[in-house]
């Protein structure tokens, strides 16, 4: 077998040393740099893995947030409408009770008014007594031609007055 190496330019004992050399230097890699570096990429691959594991957290969290807040969002709708009802009620029964605070104060202006228009009739009636009266006796002076006594003329001329018509 020597021969057929050796015609082929191939020394045996060359080949034995490059052979043994090759194992070494394969198991000095495989131990010192292909471990490492396997390891090395599988840390590498499990951190991408956290990494997309953290990122499909973040956005299932941010999915639940944004929900959330639609939620509130529209808790808060509901509640504004409600305070918006309750507004309107409250405005409405301010109107409502305005109105009838308007009413209460036209009747009491109303009868204040027929109040006075009584008052003001009563004081014309009786100045209309008194002028009547002084009237009467003015002219029963004038038609006697002396002078009667104006004060006992003027009681009973009103008197007269009150009897007949009933009025004070």
């Amino acid at each position: 077998m020597e021969g057929g190496l050796g015609s082929l330019g191939i020394n045996t004992s060359t080949l034995i040393a490059q052979i043994i050399n090759f194992t070494i230097l394969f198991a000095l890699l495989y131990f010192v740099a292909y471990k490492p570096i396997l390891r090395m990429l599988d840390e590498r691959s499990k951190r991408v893995k956290e990494s997309i594991d953290q990122t499909d957290y973040i956005k299932e969290q941010a999915k639940l947030a944004e929900e959330e807040t639609e939620k509130r969002i529209q808790e808060a709708s509901k509640k504004g409408q409600k305070i918006i009802q309750r507004a309107e009620q409250a405005g409405e029964e301010a109107r409502q009770k305005a109105r009838e605070e308007a009413a209460v104060d036209a009747e009491r202006l109303i009868a204040r008014a027929q109040g006075e228009i009584q008052r003001e009739r009563d004081e014309a009636v009786t100045d209309l007594r008194h002028q009547f009266a002084d009237l009467t006796v003015l002219a029963a002076g004038k038609v006697i031609d002396r002078t009667l006594d104006k004060e006992a003329h003027k009681k009973l001329i009103e008197k007269t007055l009150e009897e007949s018509s009933g009025i004070k």
